[in-house]
């Protein structure tokens, strides 16, 4: 490639990432909860947590971020902190909203290697939503099994003045699941949630007979642009 064709393409790529930057959002996030929950089981063993995360989003669709938590798994692992990291694709034909991507659970300072990713999936229609997740891949010391799947419907529906009202419903299946939580190898957990102006309290529960007693928490949750 002679100089000139080298640096026409050194411009047009240039002012391709210009072009796409200008497009591009960050946003930032910052809660704090009286728990942490992750599919009705606690993380932060029914203690506080306080989390934040940085997401970019392009007109595209493309969207990548991270999130990080403190956890407390108690006697499972030692470790203090989750760090999810995603990518996928989101957008809308017609009426209907889709979500496409990938997360992977991250625990670094834990003493073993437990991190395992997960493909996930998302259809919405104005006020429902019904999504998948599976695991596929996993950490040596994470599980032994690597069978896990997820299905969930959620439904939103606005009430009072700029209050919202959140339905979940939640199945987890598979051999991991026995693996992690030791009883059959599927549960549900669902749960009800109103939220205002960044405040959320919630109701959940779960099937489990080890953990079957129902849970309420409280949040606050902020969102702002970089």
């Amino acid at each position: 490639m002679n100089k000139k064709k080298y640096a026409s393409v050194l411009a047009l790529l240039a002012l391709s990432l210009t072009s796409l930057a200008s497009q591009a959002e960050v946003t930032a996030n910052v809660a704090a909860s009286s728990n942490y929950y992750w599919r009705g089981i606690t993380q932060s063993d029914d203690g506080a947590a306080v989390s934040g995360g940085i997401d970019y989003a392009s007109d595209t669709g493309f969207y990548a971020g991270t999130w990080l938590s403190n956890i407390d798994f108690g006697d499972a692992a030692s470790t203090s902190y989750e760090m999810d990291l995603y990518a996928g694709f989101a957008g809308s034909i017609d009426d209907i909203g889709y979500d496409v991507g990938y997360i992977y659970y991250a625990y670094p300072d834990a003493e073993g290697d437990i991190g395992f990713g997960e493909i996930y999936g998302s259809v919405s229609w104005q006020w429902l939503s019904a999504g998948a997740s599976y695991l596929v891949n996993a950490e040596g010391d994470a599980t032994d099994e690597e069978d896990m799947l997820y299905l969930e419907l959620n439904a939103s529906f606005t009430i009072l003045k700029d209050t919202e009202l959140a339905l979940h419903f939640g199945h987890s299946s598979g051999d991991t699941v026995e693996e992690w939580y030791g009883e059959d190898d599927s549960y549900i957990d669902y749960g009800v949630s109103i939220s205002k102006s960044g405040f959320t309290f919630g109701l959940l529960q779960t099937d489990l007979d080890a953990d079957d007693d129902l849970k309420a928490y409280v949040s606050y949750s902020l969102d702002f642009e970089l």
